[in-house]
This record gives structure tokens, C-alpha cells and sequence, in this order.
């Protein structure tokens, strides 16, 4: 059965942030993911995790002025210092709290810089922040995120990605599947899944259109849910969706994949 952890960004958001890590744990996670877990210090963060038996496998560098719209800085040619540096940040946050992987969002492509020098600034920087996790002992994750929801995010494809991924050559760089993003760009999810598990290293869920709970759309989350536990993935599956209505009352969907999954097993 699928591993799911709450996306603590994105649930509980009726209360203050160091307040969800309780909700989560009274809804049955046993894990949770951040996008961002700068807000709050990395200790109290720790504490929150500490109190309530949970771990977080995830969070991501940071990513520019997410408010002025920026979506990742990892592409960028003039913020290449703001970009190691968070790296640095990151990491000393992953250590405290006992993350393992780090997300790393490419961000909109610059205009007026030829896309060569786009493509050129990612791979460096994925080298040299792959490098640093590796030390570290993390891995690094790179996310498609399509370019209907962010019109610019230069890296929008699972090709695109693996491709980067194959240049960039590091043996702890791994793809971080969103299948509600996978789906706006590209479709064909049970066959990337099929194809390229080895590769993924995070899948997250959220249905179609909406960005809602899985069961609220289009995608047949069953079918993937059970192909996910045919394929041997042992990873975690983030749940980084807008419920629909409260936290608690759109988590239904979870307990019915819970009780599929045991019945088919």
C-alpha cells in the first residue's frame, strides 16, 4: 500500500503552520512534506515532529518571492549565488530535521536569455547542489510542473526531466513525479510509472481539473494506487492538494483507497 504523507503547505491550512503538524497526526499520517519549512525555525519545526510521532520526507529549496509569483530561482543565470546559498540553507534544515530528499524547482524561464543559457544554468546548478546533498547524504529531486497553472516553468515534461537528469549525471538525482501536473502536460501516467519507477524518487497527488482530492476528477486513482503497489514502489506518495472543502472532510478519499488497497492485497 501506497505510503502517503500530508503536504503540510497545502492541508490543515485552517490553522497556523506548527498547528497542523497535530491535525496530521489525528487524521492517521504518520508522515508529512513541506514546500517550504522556512517560515519556522528548524528546531521548532523538529519539535512539532518530535511531540507527534511523525517524520517528513520532503520539502524544497528555496524558491525566489513565491508571493511576487516566482516559482524556483534553479534556472535563473543572474541568481546563481541566491541559488547555492539556498542549497546551504536547505540542507542545514534537511540535517535538523531529518529529511532525506530535497526538492529543486526550476523555475520560469527568464525573458530575453537564450534558452542554451537557460538549460545551461539549471544543469550547473542541479551539479553542484547534487554534489552538496551527496556529502550530505541526501538526495536531490527535480519536478515537471506544468505550464498551464505556470505559464513559463521551464521544466514541464517527464522527457525534459530525465533528459536533464541523464546530462547532469549524478547518482543521487531523481525525479520527483506530480501526477496532477503530469497529467495537465502530458498524460500517459501508469506508463511513466511503468517505465521509469527506478528513476522516481516522490510522487504527489491531486486530481483534475481543480487540483482538488483524488476521486474530485478525471484521474483513476485506483488503478494507479494499485499499480504503484504491483510496480514495488516504496516510496511516498505526498498528498500536496487543495481540498475542496475542509481539510478533515475532503480526507474520505483516503481511508476508501485504504480499504481498496487491503481488499485487493
Amino acid at each position: 500500500m501506497p505510503r502517503f504523507a500530508a503536504n503540510l503547505s497545502m492541508l490543515f491550512t485552517e490553522v497556523p503552520l506548527l498547528e497542523r503538524f497535530e491535525r496530521a497526526a489525528r487524521a492517521g499520517f504518520s508522515t508529512v512534506e513541506l514546500q517550504f519549512p522556512y517560515e519556522a525555525t528548524a528546531l521548532s519545526i523538529r519539535d512539532r515532529l518530535v511531540a507527534n510521532r511523525l517524520t517528513m520526507v520532503l520539502h524544497n529549496l528555496p524558491a525566489g518571492d513565491w508571493a511576487a509569483g516566482e516559482r524556483g530561482i534553479a534556472c535563473l543565470p543572474d541568481r546563481v549565488e541566491e541559488f547555492r546559498a539556498g542549497v546551504a540553507k536547505a540542507i542545514d534544515y534537511a540535517t535538523t530535521l531529518g529529511v532525506k530528499q530535497l526538492n529543486c524547482l526550476a523555475g520560469k524561464a527568464p525573458a530575453g536569455v537564450p534558452d542554451a543559457v537557460v538549460h545551461q544554468t539549471f544543469v550547473d546548478n542541479l551539479k553542484f547542489a547534487a554534489a552538496a546533498l551527496h556529502e550530505a547524504g541526501l538526495k536531490l529531486l527535480i519536478e515537471p510542473v506544468n505550464t498551464r497553472d505556470v505559464p513559463g516553468f521551464w521544466l514541464s515534461t517527464s522527457a525534459q526531466a530525465l533528459a536533464v537528469m541523464d546530462e547532469v549525471g549524478a547518482d543521487n538525482l531523481f525525479l520527483q513525479y506530480d501526477i496532477y501536473h503530469a497529467q495537465r502536460s502530458e498524460g500517459e501516467l501508469g506508463g511513466t510509472l511503468s517505465r521509469h519507477l527506478a528513476r522516481i524518487g516522490h510522487i504527489q497527488v491531486a486530481d483534475n481539473p481543480g487540483r482538488n482530492e483524488p476521486g474530485t476528477g478525471e484521474i483513476n486513482y485506483p488503478f494507479l494506487f494499485n499499480l504503484l503497489d504491483k510496480l514495488g514502489y516504496s516510496g511516498h506518495v505526498g498528498c500536496e492538494y487543495k481540498p475542496a472543502g475542509t481539510t478533515e472532510a475532503g480526507l474520505a478519499w483516503l481511508e476508501g483507497a485504504r480499504r481498496l488497497l487491503r481488499a485487493r492485497s
